[in-house]
């Protein structure tokens, strides 16, 4: 028979004293004690410690070699122990794509939704964009293209996807196509391809060639035709000499503006992914931008080394490069940066549009330099860009370059195209900035068509139990924009807990770390309905835990102490939470407070100590700040 019991024996990691501890399954269970007293060496060195060796224990030899071994805490034995889970104080990813929307994969359902029903818009003139027919797309192509530009049409068969496509580019083979354009190469296709399935790749058939003139209207026509049908209805078209592109669609494109979208799925969403992410910031929401502040210290002069990067030696190529340029504007390299003219500095950081010729030695050889000068910022960049060393690139981003908001997509991480797919007027940017109190009241309020709701019923279901989630363990005030790496280590702790809650896991062990930490007194009622809910879906919940409310709220309580360190790691109490307030041990603190039997003083004092001084701090706007103005008294105790 299956014990009801969760059964430590001998517990004895780190300062535990060769404990007993019996815990009911499916309870909520806190376990209690001074800090340092052994709380979390019960709860997630011995009990969560060895549910994870006996979970990898039984798996395969294969995949333990990839997940490495575990050593067994000291524990004498643990009896009725179910696969644990830890949701603990730290933080979810120091990942910079990861938000709290992509955690809790919230972000991952509104992909599919507004692949589904969102309405697409042009992101140029943000008009309504429909279906182009035959004829519309050769018109487009006589207003784009000029008159006899050489053109190729291509049905494109792959973008940015893994494979080796041998049977696809076998089956256009044998339908009499001789072309096809494979990652910017063109290749015969009795070429034997051998592609690497790892890698992603973008695939054109080349249907036809042909220049753009009226009497090859007729032929452009079919040529077209035949692309659509290759290409699931779409069409590249390709100006050979230029090489522009342009792709057209029998899906979606802009009847004014002649842009027409890329195919709507769930990958255009993703800013994780290029396809879908922003090609300026590939997807981050930010840039690193070399800056005139750091780069330059404007007391020195040229000579004494003004430019921080560049060597101050008169023998380097870009000290020489430099001096030419204040010799070409009559300056005097020994002045001060910030007392050169203008048109100086600009010159020295982002280039000249005319030659500086100087003659440059080195240790073997002398050449003489005509050419414009590249410009400080403009080297910099290029070296950023073209270095394969990631302590060089690590040591520019910490002493010359800065972070700032994206300028192409304001910090939104998603392609235009994608930002112009709407629901209900809003696109995926603007719902994910949203609150998750507004987002419950936005999707309560969404009203779906009868249409739309056969295709995404289920989806607006997922979406909102995950919301409702997030809601009920006090995070409302959260975005699902946010940046996972922002997160306190409260706040981390209880998104896990509410995406563990919408996994609907059974018959597990959770065991959580003092989830309070960070939550206002106001929002422990819904923590507490959170944690019985987890509970009553079949699963033991271990709390450790310092605070009243949720101890009260337990079913079973193990309090361990009776001090810190060495005088603690001993089971004062365990048994019912009731039991723990009416009974309690003498040497229960836990108990005694509970009871009431004793209290902490409260001490005041009118006595002044700031004498008037402070510290402020004015205009922070740190995070969600918004500019704020603070004082704070010198020689006091403050809450904030």
């Amino acid at each position: 028979m299956e014990s009801r019991y969760l059964r430590v024996k001998g517990a004895r990691v780190h300062n535990l004293k060769n404990i007993d501890v019996d815990i009911p399954k499916n309870s909520f269970t806190v376990i209690t004690g001074l800090s340092g007293s052994g709380k979390s060496s019960l709860a997630l060195d011995t009990i969560y410690a060895e549910g994870q060796r006996r979970y990898l224990e039984s798996l395969s030899n294969y995949a333990r070699q990839f997940l490495g071994e575990l050593k067994r805490p000291d524990v004498e034995n643990i009896e009725g122990l179910s696969p644990a889970i830890a949701i603990e104080q730290k933080s979810v990813s120091h990942n910079p794509r990861s938000t709290v929307g992509t955690v809790t994969e919230i972000h991952d359902y509104f992909r599919v939704l507004y692949a589904r029903i969102g309405i697409p818009h042009c992101p140029e003139c943000g008009r309504t964009v429909e279906r182009q027919s035959l004829d519309e797309i050769i018109d487009q192509v006589f207003k784009g293209f000029r008159v006899d530009s050489r053109l190729s049409v291509i049905a494109p068969i792959a973008r940015e996807k893994k494979g080796e496509f041998r049977r696809e580019l076998e089956k256009l083979r044998k339908k009499g196509y001789v072309r096809a354009e494979v990652d910017g190469e063109i290749y015969d296709l009795e070429e034997e391809l051998k592609l690497d399935k790892n890698k992603r790749h973008t695939i054109g058939l080349i249907v036809d060639r042909l220049k753009l003139s009226a009497e090859n209207l007729s032929r452009l026509a079919d040529s077209v035709e035949l692309s659509l049908h290759e290409g699931d209805g779409f069409v590249e078209i390709l100006d050979v000499d230029s090489n522009e592109r342009r792709i057209f669609s029998e899906h979606f494109a802009c009847p004014v503006c002649g842009i027409s979208l890329p195919e709507i799925n769930p990958k255009i969403f993703s800013f994780n992914n290029p396809y879908g992410a922003c090609p300026s910031c590939n997807g981050l929401g930010f840039t690193r931008e070399f800056t005139e502040e750091l780069v330059v210290d404007e007391e020195k002069s040229i000579l004494d080394g003004a430019v921080k990067p560049a060597s101050s030696s008169r023998e380097s190529f870009t000290m020489r490069a430099m001096l030419k340029v204040i010799q070409v504007f009559n300056e005097d390299p020994r002045k001060p940066f910030r007392d050169l003219k203008p048109e100086t500095r600009h010159a020295i950081l982002h280039g000249t549009d005319f030659n500086i010729s100087f003659t440059h030695e080195s240790e073997n050889m002398s050449y003489k330099i005509k050419r414009p000068f590249e410009g400080i910022l403009n080297n910099l960049r290029r070296r950023y860009i073209e270095t394969q060393s990631n302590d060089i690139r690590e040591w520019f981003e910490q002493n010359y370059m800065i972070q700032q908001t994206c300028m192409k997509c304001a910090g939104k991480r998603l392609r235009p195209e994608a930002l112009g797919v709407t629901l209900r007027g809003k696109n995926i940017s603007e719902i994910s900035d949203m609150t998750i109190q507004k987002l419950l009241l936005f999707f309560r309020a969404l009203e779906p068509t009868e249409n739309e709701l056969k295709v995404v019923a289920e989806l607006l279901n997922e979406i909102m139990k995950r919301l409702v989630f997030l809601n009920d363990v006090g995070l409302d005030y959260i975005t699902l924009s946010r940046a996972a790496m922002t997160l306190s280590g409260g706040e981390s702790q209880r998104i896990r807990l509410a995406t563990q809650i919408g996994s609907g896991l059974t018959g597990v062990t959770y065991v959580l770390d003092e989830p309070t930490i960070g939550l206002h007194s106001r929002d422990n009622d819904k923590l507490i309905a959170t944690l019985k809910n987890l509970r009553d879906l079949g699963n033991t919940v271990i709390v450790v835990e310092h605070d009243e409310e949720i101890i009260r709220s337990s079913d079973y309580v193990v309090d361990v102490g009776p001090g810190a360190g060495v005088h603690g790691g001993e089971v004062v109490f365990q048994g019912p939470t009731e039991e723990l307030i009416e009974k309690p041990p003498e040497n229960s603190l836990t108990g005694n407070y509970l009871s009431k039997k004793i209290s902490v003083p409260r001490i005041r004092s009118d006595e002044a100590r700031s004498k008037g001084q402070s510290l402020r701090i004015r205009g922070c706007r740190q995070n969600n700040l918004k500019s704020i103005d603070v004082n704070f008294p010198l020689g006091e105790f403050i809450c904030v």
